[in-house]
Order: structure tokens, then C-alpha cells, then sequence
């Protein structure tokens, strides 16, 4: 157990870097405009957009921490498939929450679900073959 909560650490970690960084670059100018120094708008950019772009690349850094305890403490195919929850995670966020406003149908929700199935086949086969 002590593995699989290092991963669910890692999943969180990295399902938030994404969508810090998604709305941190949300609310920037778009990267081609930093390719000119001189009149870069990184200079004008708001703090707070900066800021949570910095917290998200320092959550992938943690995230990555998590992921070597995950790798020491759980066998590759039964770690590598929990990652995909950060799929679910990131996908249900930007769908709830306002600051995203990204659509969500049924294709969406069937692929969510077929991800959440495979990982509970993975895990539960895991379960009963080492028992």
C-alpha cells in the first residue's frame, strides 16, 4: 500500500502542475510574442499567471520525487498504469471548474471511464494473482 500512495501523490501532483500551467499560460500572450527581448511582454505579465507556472513546474518536480519512491516500491506494470488517472483528473477539472469551461460529452466520459475500468483490471488481477 505504501507504493500506491506515493503514485496517488504523484498523480496529484503532476494532475495539478498541468492545470496550473494551463491557466498560467492562459492568461500570458502567446509564446511567439516572447521571441522579441526587446518588447517582450514577460516584462508586463501578471505575477500571478508567472507564479503559477513556477508552482507547477515545482509540483512536477515533487511529482517526480513521488514517482522514484513509486518505482523502489511497486513492480513497473502495476505502477505505470496508475499514471493514467492524472488523464481522468485533469479531464473532470478543466471540465468543473470555471476557469477552464472546456466541454465535456459523452465521448469524453466513455474514454474516462474506459481508463478507470483498466486501471481497476490491472490492480484487481494484480491483487488476486499475488493472494
Amino acid at each position: 500500500m505504501r507504493g500506491t500512495g506515493w503514485a496517488l501523490g504523484s498523480v496529484a501532483l503532476v494532475s495539478a502542475a498541468q492545470l496550473l500551467m494551463k491557466w498560467g499560460m492562459a492568461q500570458l500572450p502567446p509564446v511567439s510574442a516572447f521571441l522579441t527581448i526587446a518588447n517582450s511582454p514577460i516584462w508586463s505579465a501578471d505575477a500571478i499567471a508567472l507564479l503559477a507556472i513556477a508552482v507547477g513546474i515545482v509540483f512536477y518536480a515533487l511529482s517526480m520525487l513521488c514517482w522514484l519512491k513509486v518505482l523502489h516500491a511497486l513492480p513497473l506494470g502495476r505502477a505505470y498504469p496508475l499514471l493514467s488517472i492524472s488523464y481522468v483528473l485533469v479531464a473532470v477539472a478543466t471540465a468543473i471548474l470555471p476557469c477552464f469551461n472546456e466541454p465535456i460529452h459523452w465521448l469524453k466520459i466513455a474514454g474516462i471511464a474506459l481508463v478507470l475500468a483498466g486501471v481497476w483490471f490491472i490492480h484487481s488481477e494484480e491483487t488476486s494473482s499475488v493472494g
